[in-house]
């Protein structure tokens, strides 16, 4: 089934053209990795496929419709979230927040919605913190915090934007690791820099820089992109680039 589905896609700020002629189609429990420059439009395409900038020219369907349509259906991660970690907020409390579109602010959360919060909290390993201030913990904590609000809305598709920006090593496999896991029931699409873990978890890459160059990535090719375990963006793109000559 296509989840997400992108013709002739083009956009601009101004006079500023970010993306042009993209054309994209993502399947059922894909995971889904966009890599880039800064500036190149991977953030732009983001908030196009979850409908908080409009299309200008071109199609994007998500679930076969217009993407505000299939809202409740998407879960987001942004790379920068709004919870201060200073503000002395537990983290059930963080994760409570996804239940946003259902909440009553007068009367609390319904004892249903707490469930669901503990059981997001569980898939993502941070069930015994639930009671824990969202500023003791530390930044890997707190970003699978953050995915485990969004686990909250029950989605189809996992949007990430940048998920383990500022996190070490160690823990970046650990959320790579936890996508994988979630990917064996939702579609995962992320947006990273962190092309050598990348490359070990998705099945389908693109390198946007304005326009889209796009491939699979199955068993063999991972195995030929693996440079001695090293990886470069320049490497990658031009392997890439070569392969859709």
């Amino acid at each position: 089934m296509n989840i997400v589905e992108i013709k002739d896609l083009s956009f601009s700020y101004g006079k500023q053209k970010i993306l042009e002629d993209i054309n994209l189609i993502i399947e059922e429990r894909d995971f889904f990795a966009v890599i880039g420059p800064n500036g190149g439009g991977k953030s732009t395409l983001l908030k196009l496929i979850l409908g908080i900038i409009l299309v200008q020219k071109g199609v994007i369907k998500t679930f076969g419709e217009i993407p505000k349509k299939n809202l409740a259906k998407i879960g987001y991660v942004p790379q920068n979230t709004d919870v201060n970690i200073d503000f002395p907020i537990k983290v059930i409390e963080v994760v409570l927040m996804g239940h946003i579109g259902t909440k009553r602010p007068l009367f609390g959360y319904a004892k249903e919605e707490i469930m669901c919060a503990m059981g997001a909290l569980a898939q993502v390993g941070m069930e015994d913190f639930a009671q824990k201030k969202i500023g003791e913990l530390s930044g890997g904590q707190r970003q699978r915090v953050m995915i485990a609000r969004a686990l909250c809305a029950h989605p189809k598709i996992l949007i990430l934007d940048e998920p383990t920006a500022s996190i070490d090593i160690e823990g970046q496999k650990k959320i790579y690791e936890l996508l994988k896991f979630l990917n064996n029931s939702i579609t995962i699409i992320v947006v990273s820099h962190d092309i050598s873990i990348v490359l070990e978890y998705a099945n389908k890459i693109v390198h946007i820089n304005k326009r889209l160059t796009y491939h699979h990535l199955n068993k063999e090719e991972k195995e030929r992109l693996n440079m001695a375990g090293h990886f470069c963006e320049v490497e990658l793109f031009n392997i890439l680039k070569g392969d859709h000559k």
